[in-house]
């Protein structure tokens, strides 16, 4: 299983960037996948989900409606779209899988493959 971000950059405030996240899950379909980003001394924090078909995102209430979670189920890919970017969303972004029904955004532990992050930031 593996998972590689990428998309990550520096921009300034008010700016936008989109983020990718290519996995290689036997039936990607099958599998729950989210966003988190962790700033410095800051605990790994969930910015978005999307459920197995597609439908049904959630957003943390700190990027909603500036970002935007979408997948391809046949290029096996997850994107976020960012835009309208802010200094506070400056930190490393990880994507994060997991089989079945969405973990909690509010709980990361509880997702179970990860990628190795992708830096953003915004100045």
């Amino acid at each position: 299983v593996q998972l590689v971000e990428s998309g990550g950059d520096s921009v300034q405030a008010g700016g936008s960037l989109r983020l990718s996240c290519e996995i290689s899950l036997y039936i990607y379909s099958s599998y729950c996948m989210g966003w988190f980003r962790q700033a410095p001394s800051k605990e790994r924090e969930g910015v978005a989900r999307i459920s197995r078909g597609g439908a049904g995102a959630k957003y943390a209430d700190s990027v909603q409606g500036r970002f935007s979670i979408s997948r391809d189920n046949v290029k096996n890919t997850l994107l976020l779209q960012m835009d309208n970017l802010k200094p506070e969303d400056t930190a490393m972004y990880y994507c994060a899988a997991d089989r079945g029904v969405c973990p909690q955004l509010s709980r990361p532990e509880d997702w179970i493959y990860w990628g190795q992050g992708t830096q953003v930031t915004v100045s």
